[in-house]
């Protein structure tokens, strides 16, 4: 099998080689190369150590030289140069107490987590599959390196990652592995709320958000995700519904493509979003006495359940302030007019508005088939109104107003909160009718109400 490394990774290895070192691409950039992806990064595994890979480059960096791993800067890029190695005890079920480095290719490949991910390459050697990593690719399998229980007992994020690499490769995980993860998942309580943050975003912007039901499953989000647990245990006898709430969270999840989303930012704030717009409704269940379960003010308390997770989670004060507001104004209906459009767009934020609209139509198809086509034809209306307000380039916040606090003080009010409450005032006036945001017709409207507006709080 080829495979066309990088002109710099080749050098790298290269160089190593005429030392008289054993030198290989390793790991997922090799799994990536195979499956006809472009890998985001490459790692390189070679048997001299750090100290001798330092004398070979004139630029390094000792990111992680107690484990072996140094990075090799060439121009402006960077490159992990790892040294092979066996790891000693896993104390934290994290990290390893200690790591003896090694000559042999075989062990260090043996410490990895999955077959994908523990094959190596060269120019010279070809291809190493010492585990069945290539069998696996082809049948689209996730399977422990050797053991899965000492695999996951190393390393306890490996199971979340299990599932992770199946959501982002679309595989299935082999049985035993599966077994062991669900067997060992308690072991994420030792995992910092970091490294689960990562992994559960890397699942939410992959193209099969909807392994979360994997991770249900296994037991992965009852140590790292119990809101969602409580979801899926929730019925919602409704006409509007017809799944529990924690499938139409998945159902949800699945109708926003991630392949339709160019801005894979954007595209984990949907998906949060909507991986958390239900959350509330354990809570507020309600059934009334013909057997219909309601869910009164459930966006209130979902709002408030996402921002605890979040925080949980480490998530940083951007992210969990999107996501809450798009949990917020999930069932939000503006009127469906331009003055109600721009009221809405104002209230919920300018850069967010797009967002809600994804994550209302996500909310639609993921519901019962009942009045759908009436939903969606009052969201398709609230759409070409955002579009033509766009287009037209009307007045949505303070910031466009024709005039501005300065000129407020010029009139005669005094600065403080009168300002701000003034702007506030004159802005709902734009709102409803774009054409009076002039300098000429705002000035002249604060002189004939200053009386007015000097008494608003």
């Amino acid at each position: 099998m080829k495979i066309d490394l990088p002109e710099k990774v080749n050098m790298i290895i290269r160089t190593l080689n005429d030392a008289g070192f054993e030198a290989y691409a390793v790991g997922g950039c090799i799994r990536d190369s195979i499956l006809g992806r472009t890998p985001s990064d490459w790692d390189i595994t070679t048997s001299a150590n750090p100290q001798e890979v330092k004398l070979l480059f004139r630029r390094t960096i000792d990111t992680g030289i107690r484990h072996g791993t140094v990075t090799v800067m060439l121009d402006k890029d960077s490159f992990e140069v790892t040294t092979y190695r066996i790891d000693g005890e896993y104390e934290d079920g994290r990290h390893p107490k200690d790591v003896v480095f090694t000559k042999s290719l075989y062990e260090d490949l043996r410490r990895r987590d999955f077959t994908i991910n523990a094959m190596a390459y060269n120019e010279q050697c070809g291809l190493v599959d010492a585990f069945g990593g290539i069998k696996d690719l082809e049948n689209q399998m996730i399977r422990a390196v050797g053991n899965p229980k000492e695999r996951f007992t190393e390393d306890a994020l490996r199971i979340m990652r299990s599932v992770r690499f199946a959501a982002q490769l679309g595989f299935s995980i082999e049985q035993g592995t599966r077994d062991a993860a669900k067997y060992l998942a308690g072991n994420l309580r030792k995992i910092s709320a970091e490294r689960i943050q990562t992994e559960l975003v890397k699942l939410m912007v992959s193209d099969h958000p909807e392994f979360l039901k994997t991770a249900y499953e296994i037991g992965i989000t009852k140590e790292t995700l119990p809101e969602f647990d409580c979801c899926m245990e929730t019925e919602q006898n409704h006409p509007h519904h017809c799944y529990t709430v924690g499938e139409h969270i998945l159902k949800a999840l699945q109708h926003v493509k991630a392949g339709d989303m160019q801005d894979e930012k954007k595209l984990k704030f949907i998906r949060l979003a909507l991986l958390f717009h239900d959350s509330g409704k354990p809570r507020t269940k309600t059934t009334d006495d013909k057997g219909i379960d309601h869910f009164h003010g459930h966006a209130a308390v979902s709002e408030e359940i996402a921002g605890t997770a979040l925080r949980r989670l480490h998530f940083d004060n951007e992210t969990t302030g999107i996501v809450k507001l798009l949990v917020k104004y999930h069932d939000y209906k503006p009127q469906a007019c331009p003055a109600g459009v721009r009221r809405a767009v104002n209230r919920v934020g300018e850069e967010i508005f797009p967002l809600l609209l994804s994550v209302m139509e996500a909310d639609i198809y993921a519901q019962s088939k009942y009045q759908r086509e009436e939903k969606l034809s009052y969201l398709s209306q609230i759409r070409k109104i955002y579009e033509t307000i766009l287009r037209e380039r009307d007045c949505l916040s303070i910031k466009d107003l024709a005039i501005t606090g300065k000129d407020l003080i010029e009139a005669g009010i005094p600065s403080g909160p009168r300002i701000g409450s003034a702007l506030k005032h004159i802005l709902s006036i734009v709102l409803e009718e774009p054409s009076c945001n002039t300098k000429e017709y705002l000035s002249d409207y604060v002189k004939q109400n200053i009386s007015a507006l000097l008494t608003l709080e």
